[in-house]
């Protein structure tokens, strides 16, 4: 393998953003040292964070352009925590997902339907996604006073007997979703209080039980795409998403992610990275829908993208492979 000459080419990198995820998270290098404090002060001041800012729309959800995607994706790559400018998105995001309508519920079955939480068949029906992943950003980032505690009580509540999350609707969907599970899960870890400990551990068991990509039923894979790399991912799966989720909670060390990393590992190209192989956005044109407010370097399967491979170099050396 070329990974030595890989990470020194990632170090390298114009991007403050991916040097900053490879020395800490490959490397293990303290992120509280003044090398890193330096290097996230670049990170916060970066043509990328300026454009993610000026860009943002007002429209908390809006795809992949509202505040609630910009402050997951300032999460993600490495922006420093306490940053006041950024309290209004973290203001309006509270605001969406502590609205009222999150704190009623009501039976489809026997009421008219209502602008609250569906509960069916005796299980919540709610996007965990979207809580989880407002609350994995408020917690690295620092931002939004009470708000992370308040979102880990809606979690809480909605979660079901199984571990995770689900907002289909029909009353015969009985299992919960890895995608609205996987951000939840890596949210309620971040918190790290003892009740959201345990649910996030018990949330990591609908990926485990699965083995991060197969059906528990006969061992299958469950979709091809998720086999294929992505970044960002925002609210979608793959596998290095699933394996990277697994890591935040703590149990990448489990067995049952052994042929996900496998699969993850056999995906290095010649020269030492890895490729995006798909995208889940439709680049920067800000007249398509779910239109990115920056670049991620797209899919190319031969060509490294810098952004999958800080991510799976980090994942392969917690699961101790580097």
């Amino acid at each position: 393998m070329k990974r030595p000459n890989v990470v020194r080419a990632l170090l390298a990198s114009d991007e403050p953003s991916v040097r900053w995820k490879v020395r800490v998270h490959v490397l293990g290098e303290d992120p509280a040292s003044p090398t890193n404090r330096r290097l996230q002060q670049q990170i916060r001041t970066s043509p990328r964070v300026r454009a993610l800012l000026d860009g943002a729309a007002p429209e908390s959800y809006r795809k992949w352009q509202g505040r609630h995607w910009v402050l997951q994706t300032l999460a993600d790559i490495g922006h420093p925590a306490g940053d006041e400018r950024l309290e209004p998105l973290a203001a309006s995001v509270t605001r969406t997902w502590l609205h009222r309508r999150y704190y009623g519920e009501y039976d489809p079955s026997t009421a008219p339907r209502s602008d609250a939480v569906p509960l069916i068949a005796g299980r919540f029906r709610r996007c965990g996604s979207q809580h989880g992943g407002a609350l994995l950003a408020l917690v690295r980032l620092g931002l939004g006073g009470d708000a992370a505690d308040r979102l880990v009580e809606r979690l809480l509540h909605w979660q079901w007997s199984d571990g995770g999350w689900n907002c289909h609707r029909k009353a015969t969907a009985a299992t919960s979703s890895v995608y609205e599970t996987l951000l939840p899960m890596r949210g309620l870890a971040a918190h790290g209080s003892a009740p959201a400990r345990q649910a996030a551990d018990r949330a990591a068991e609908v990926l485990l039980t699965r083995r991060v990509l197969f059906r528990r039923t006969n061992g299958q894979l469950i979709r091809k795409e998720w086999t294929r790399l992505h970044y960002p991912v925002y609210w979608r799966y793959d596998v290095l998403a699933g394996l990277k989720g697994l890591w935040d909670a703590g149990h990448l060390d489990d067995p049952r992610c052994h042929d996900a990393l496998d699969l993850l590992e056999s995906k290095q190209l010649p020269d030492g990275g890895w490729a995006a192989e798909a995208t889940f956005s439709h680049g920067v044109d800000r007249r398509r829908p779910s239109a990115d407010l920056v670049g991620w370097d797209g899919p190319a399967a031969h060509r490294m993208n810098e952004w999958v491979t800080a991510d799976t170099l980090a994942v392969l050396a917690a699961a101790g492979r580097r």
